[in-house]
């Protein structure tokens, strides 16, 4: 895990919690960013043209493949801060328990998950709900913004291999700095 700038940051047993919770088809190797919500809006401006901060993005890998032999990279996760700060005061949780709900959510979208196209039928909701229950939280991203009146925006679907989420942004590599990468 790493700050903006591609500096180690701890990260307060979340690779632990994630590696423990993500399924079969999530190993291998993911970064995660945490950044400001100055830089995560310039990303979410570039990247999926909505001139705010969103709270998470998640990028696909270029290669698909880690530091070693063998070894897949799944990609990239940027997390806002100031965002998951203010989103764990609002269900009333902590700023790691945030961090977490955050990170399951961008992983299950660089697996291919994608709770806004109609083909999903709830299946990411299915299969975050059960995760998350696994790692215990109690409440995950896609039933909060269910009740919220403006929802996570999307950019539509995908076809055969593109993009598939409404926050994975596509095989471009952020520049959100070189996020410290883990094993899954």
């Amino acid at each position: 895990m790493s700050d903006g700038r591609g500096r180690p940051v701890a990260d307060g047993g979340l690779a632990r919690w994630l590696t423990h919770v993500a399924p079969r088809s999530a190993r291998g190797e993911l970064g995660i960013a945490l950044v400001s919500d100055a830089r995560m809006r310039v990303l979410n401006r570039s990247y999926r043209k909505k001139d705010y901060a969103t709270d998470v993005l998640s990028f696909e890998s270029d290669s698909g493949r880690g530091r070693g032999p063998g070894v897949q990279l799944l990609g990239d996760l940027v997390i806002a801060t100031g965002v998951a700060r203010r989103q764990a005061r609002e269900a009333g949780h902590s700023y790691q328990t945030e961090l977490r709900v955050l990170a399951l959510h961008g992983l299950l979208h660089l697996l291919g998950y994608d709770h806004e196209h109609p083909g999903d039928r709830g299946r990411m909701q299915r299969v975050e709900s059960r995760l998350r229950r696994k790692g215990g939280l109690t409440a995950g991203l896609i039933g909060r913004a269910k009740g919220r009146l403006k929802s996570a925006p999307t950019v539509g679907g995908r076809q055969k291999g593109r993009l598939k989420s409404a926050r994975t942004v596509g095989r471009k590599r952020s520049r959100a700095g070189s996020a410290g990468r883990g094993r899954l």
